[in-house]
């Protein structure tokens, strides 16, 4: 990358995105980082999420990150799905993404700095017979506020977890 492209990459967020990327940033959306992917492709990593190669590359917001592990060479990114229940937003973990990073860059660090960065606050509740729940406040990028997700271990009793969900987001509004 020349110096054009650093400085303008600097200044506006935009520069530095590679010749294969097919993605579209919002208006507000700045390049944070980017890495060759082993076999190809680009991962790259933006103010609103991480930008994963394909057919067509896609973002996976960082309020939809449940775990992103940086470990010899590999970028390991566990996304989330989503379902409203009452206000409150269920996250159920799909299967890790691997990404082999040969030169990584500044790829692990950004993308650790911003899944921790979403979180405003977190608190896990061991519930009985086994298993536990995790409830996040998180920062979407391009909203206002924070919306209350939650998050069970795999094979916690999804009923249990929905109607303890529904319970914790009523306390919240009401209080």
């Amino acid at each position: 990358m020349g110096l054009l492209d650093r400085i303008t990459r600097a200044v506006t967020g935009r520069g530095g995105l590679p010749a294969d990327f097919d993605g579209t940033l919002e208006p507000d959306e700045n390049v944070v980082a980017v890495a060759e992917v082993a076999g190809g492709g680009h991962v790259v990593v933006t103010s609103w999420g991480i930008w994963l190669p394909g057919e067509s590359s896609r973002r996976i917001g960082w309020h939809l990150v449940s775990k992103a592990v940086w470990g010899d060479g590999t970028l390991v990114v566990t996304e989330a799905t989503e379902e409203v229940a009452d206000g409150v937003v269920l996250l159920t973990d799909l299967p890790p993404l691997r990404l082999r990073l040969d030169e990584p860059g500044k790829v692990p660090a950004a993308v650790h700095t911003r899944v921790t960065g979403s979180i405003r606050s977190r608190h896990r509740r061991d519930l009985p017979g086994g298993g536990g729940v995790w409830f996040l406040q998180r920062r979407i990028p391009g909203v206002d506020g924070s919306v209350l997700q939650v998050r069970a271990d795999p094979g916690t009793d999804a009923e249990l977890v929905r109607r303890l969900a529904v319970d914790v987001a009523r306390k919240a509004h009401q209080a």
